[in-house]
């Protein structure tokens, strides 16, 4: 797949690059952007990675940084992979059906979800506060997608009510079965906003991962968002992003507006 087939062309004007809620579809990645799973996501990689590699003796011990350079927006695989080959680690691909205790990249990849979902169900999930204010701005007749690389999306999304929001929902399983790249490749998006009918010029992209920030940068989206919740302003506006908020529900916020954009 190319981004030439999934990239109309639109010759309206340019938008107000400050308030993206303009534009005609808005994708929004979920952890991290909708719910706070990111935060989940983040200690479990931990809990998987850290045992992991005292079980293999290896000294240097997993970072937050860690997470951020090499599996904050990815694949679930892809993250595994990424970590693995940056500290010199080589490990058997495996398959998908690899079960948990499986020391494969595919086996660590799945044995991390397993620990998603125990947490989840154990500890539930809420959105965001502001990005539900955001929704609630945007009104009923938006065109509204998911692009989320986790495989786990629809569970979330039901978990936090918001699953009857969204028209369509492009995540890591959609993402498998039709061969689409995931992050930091713009194809997720590119699909998502075929899906609701809206050139990418007249999308918005909203994304708290450099990875997903890259995405729709490389897509040439009308915007692209980059959500504070961790990595910083300057990685977001470094990475692509038109404008940086620490939450959704600033681009309301006429404050917001004049100092926000990077």
């Amino acid at each position: 797949m190319t981004d030439n087939q999934h990239r109309p062309q639109d010759s309206r004007t340019p938008h107000d690059p400050r308030r993206p809620q303009d534009l005609d579809a808005h994708l929004f990645d979920l952890d991290g952007v909708i719910t706070p799973t990111a935060l989940v996501h983040m200690r479990a990689w931990d809990e998987m990675f850290s045992a992991f590699f005292r079980a293999h003796g290896v000294e240097e011990p997993y970072t937050d940084a860690d997470y951020y350079a090499h599996v904050d927006g990815r694949p679930r695989y892809d993250g595994v992979r990424e970590l693995l080959r940056a500290r010199g680690i080589e490990l058997a691909e495996g398959a998908p059906e690899d079960s948990p205790e499986t020391e494969t990249v595919c086996g660590l990849g799945n044995r991390k979800n397993d620990l998603v979902l125990a947490m989840i169900r154990e500890d539930g999930v809420a959105p965001y506060p502001g990005t539900v204010a955001y929704l609630d701005a945007l009104g009923p007749d938006a065109a509204l997608a998911v692009v989320s690389s986790s495989r786990n999306a629809e569970e979330v999304l039901r978990g936090a009510g918001l699953q009857d929001r969204f028209a369509t929902i492009v995540d890591g399983n959609v993402a498998a079965d039709q061969g689409i790249p995931g992050k930091p490749a713009p194809d997720t998006f590119l699909v998502a906003a075929e899906r609701l009918g809206v050139p990418a010029a007249r999308a918005v992209v909203y994304e708290d991962a450099v990875s997903g920030v890259r995405a729709g940068h490389a897509g040439a989206f009308g915007a692209v968002v980059g959500v504070d919740r961790g990595v910083g302003h300057a990685a977001l506006a470094d990475a692509g992003a038109s404008i940086v908020v620490d939450d959704l529900v600033d681009l309301l916020d006429p404050a917001h507006e004049a100092g926000a954009e990077a």
